[in-house]
């Protein structure tokens, strides 16, 4: 009998994932629970297993495909019978009812992970065709006025995203517009790369085309507005100095990173908006009550996220030593999607690299960055004199359609006070 796996719902409002890396190949003899395939969602890599036991019979979800929930992967051969298929979702079901009443020239998916000659552009809906659409995604059309009939849907299988709606909203494409049409093939259309003997092509997939997803909607959607300010770090670099025996006795590796957390979180509980993000389908910007602080560390995938959960209720000690071990499952791949999502606000530090200042790009949904820079030892002014200090400058980014600019620096400010004297931060700490 050939059983037809089709991708779970692996929840959370997951809706489609990317294969990353096929652990079985079409002969393969896999065991009931066996790792079969390992599927990216927001970041996260997800192992999933075989179902059944039986022969690999074929793969129908190549390696940088994007599939929707409810979409066969794989038919494993259990013996002999007709094809069994597993439930399917009802937006599955849906989707390919529409596929059958789409004419033959017009495309029916929309693969995230295409090569540039197979690009597909948004086509107009056959008349009565039923709108795929997220419950989210219809709401934002009902609150900006948008009729989901006449947009032309981007998303997989030809469901109308976040993005198609603003841009009908704001005047972009619509199905019953051809301009529209000729507008969003153009600034779709792939860009033709001149190709030499010796270029190497790396597939554009996996975290890699995650982080770009991602850095690209944040681009997109925050008003970005980065101020930057030199913090005098010589106190905290002799208190630090002092407590990285004592951290050493335990076992703990002790940077910096722990006392920049403890004044953000004391610059965020300050300044609450800076602790914010933007419900734009209900329209209201939602004011976080914890401190999930996310710290962006180098991968070999790229740039992870580990997450700090509440940072608040955390010795600096703890925190050191949580900070570590988050940041190891990240560069190992062994982080686990709670690990890596859920931040209130994010701290991304260029560590020894160093360098004047950055913009770096807000983590969405959240509305600010912050950007921590080397610490040098350099000659300041200080009542009249010349002295040298241990000096560091501080970057924010900052998403301007909720942080007023003068707000985000008082918050800069503030964290800089607290660094710059670890006595009123140890006061601040709960």
């Amino acid at each position: 009998m050939a059983f037809e796996f089709r991708l779970p719902d692996i929840g959370e409002g997951v809706v489609e994932g990317e294969v990353v890396k096929w652990l079985v190949k079409a002969g393969d003899q896999v065991r009931e629970d066996q790792p079969m395939v390992e599927v990216m969602t927001d970041k996260a890599t997800v192992e999933i297993p075989s179902p059944k036991a039986g022969l690999i019979k074929e793969i129908r979800a190549p390696e940088g495909k994007t599939c929707a929930v409810g979409a066969v992967m794989v038919v494993i051969e259990e013996s002999g019978g007709a094809v069994k298929a597993v439930a399917e979702p009802a937006t599955a079901k849906e989707e390919r009812q529409l596929e059958k009443k789409l004419p033959a020239s017009a495309p029916t998916h929309v693969s995230h992970a295409a090569p540039a000659a197979d690009n597909v552009i948004a086509m107009p809906r056959p008349q009565g065709g039923k709108v795929l659409a997220t419950p989210a995604t219809r709401k934002l059309a009902r609150d900006l006025g948008v009729d989901l009939s006449t947009v032309a849907a981007s998303g997989p299988n030809g469901r109308v995203t976040h993005d198609d709606v603003r841009s009908a909203a704001h005047g972009g494409a619509s199905s019953t517009t051809a301009a529209g049409h000729v507008a969003a093939a153009i600034a779709r259309a792939p860009i033709s790369i001149a190709h030499e003997q010796n270029d190497e092509r790396v597939p554009f997939r996996g975290v890699r085309k995650k982080i770009a997803e991602n850095m690209h909607r944040s681009r997109q959607t925050a008003a970005h507005f980065t101020y930057v300010e030199e913090c005098d770090m010589t106190e905290l670099v002799a208190l630090r100095k002092r407590a990285k025996a004592r951290a050493e006795e335990r076992g703990i590796k002790l940077s910096f990173l722990p006392f920049i957390v403890k004044a953000v979180v004391a610059g965020l509980k300050k300044f609450p908006i800076v602790n914010s993000t933007l419900d734009e389908a209900k329209q209201e910007i939602v004011l976080r009550k914890h401190y999930h602080v996310g710290v962006a560390a180098a991968t070999a995938e790229g740039l992870i996220v580990p997450v700090l959960r509440d940072a608040d209720q955390r010795s600096l000690f703890d925190m050191a030593k949580s900070l570590d071990e988050i940041s190891e499952k990240a560069r190992t791949g062994k982080a686990a999607r709670e690990d890596i999502t859920g931040s209130t606000f994010t701290i991304s530090s260029l560590g020894t690299l160093g360098g004047v200042l950055a913009t770096p790009i807000i983590n969405f949904p959240e509305v600010a960055i912050l950007g921590v820079h080397k610490i040098k030892r350099t000659p300041v002014v200080r009542d009249g004199q010349i002295v040298i200090r241990e000096m560091m400058n501080l970057s924010i980014s900052l998403d301007h359609r909720i942080v007023d600019g003068y707000e985000g620096a008082q918050f800069l400010q503030h964290v800089i006070s607290l660094l710059e004297d670890p006595t009123l931060m140890f006061m601040e700490m709960v």
